[in-house]
């Protein structure tokens, strides 16, 4: 006898719903890698952060749909191709396929030698832009997961502190839950403006939301 187990009915409902995403389908008729390109596009349209000549930094970035969105907001002709006015550095565990005009680093960011060769790429430079798509293995234990969620946004903090300029900016993912308020409150301690955005390419049902600090504040 055949039987349909939940996790197949979950699978077969998302499968259905991904099909029929008109973000998925938008991305495919688009060129992008995935749906996610216009959460960053909301985002950046939403608060003008991505400006001709920018130097951004794009942390957890395969497959790497942010990384093209910023590619094409650089470019003077919004081509995913060609003349670029600006610099896109991006990171992550995972390969990702090369974008024309990225400078890609795989490795960890929490690791010590991978940061080296993030800042070795930055060349002395200030970065205008930091956007965060990065999310931890998740293992269903909601205090291990809040830990790794912050973990990974104090580091983003931490690296935007040290190379973010003044006025700069820092987009990162998070998610609503056990832990949400105290990362907001660590977004308000450290930039001027600190406010939480989901896009409306954000799943309804999905925790996620975003949060972005604009300005440094000055730590007395």
């Amino acid at each position: 006898m055949k039987v349909t187990t939940k996790s197949k009915k979950v699978n077969k409902a998302w499968l259905h719903d991904h099909i029929n995403d008109p973000y998925v389908k938008l991305a495919q008729r688009e060129g992008y890698r995935a749906r996610a390109a216009y959460k960053l596009k909301e985002i950046d349209e939403t608060l003008g952060l991505i400006k001709p000549g920018s130097l951004v930094v794009d942390l957890g970035s395969t497959p790497g749909a942010w990384s093209q969105y910023v590619r094409r907001r650089l470019s003077p002709d919004g081509a995913a191709v060609g003349a670029l006015n600006g610099t896109i550095i991006a990171l992550d565990l995972l390969p990702m396929e090369p974008i024309e005009g990225v400078h890609f680093i795989q490795g960890d960011f929490r690791e010590a030698d991978v940061l080296a060769q993030l800042e070795l790429a930055l060349q002395s430079r200030s970065v205008d832009v930091v956007v965060s798509d990065m999310a931890p293995n998740l293992s269903g234990i909601a205090s291990v997961d809040t830990a790794r969620i912050a973990d990974l946004i104090e580091l983003a903090i931490a690296f935007s502190r040290d190379h973010l300029k003044p006025e700069g900016a820092l987009v990162a993912k998070v998610f609503h839950g056990a832990g949400y308020n105290e990362l907001l409150a660590m977004f308000k301690a450290n930039f001027k403006t600190a406010k939480p955005l989901k896009p409306k390419a954000s799943r309804d049902r999905s925790s996620e939301t975003f949060l972005i600090g604009v300005g440094l504040k000055s730590l007395v």
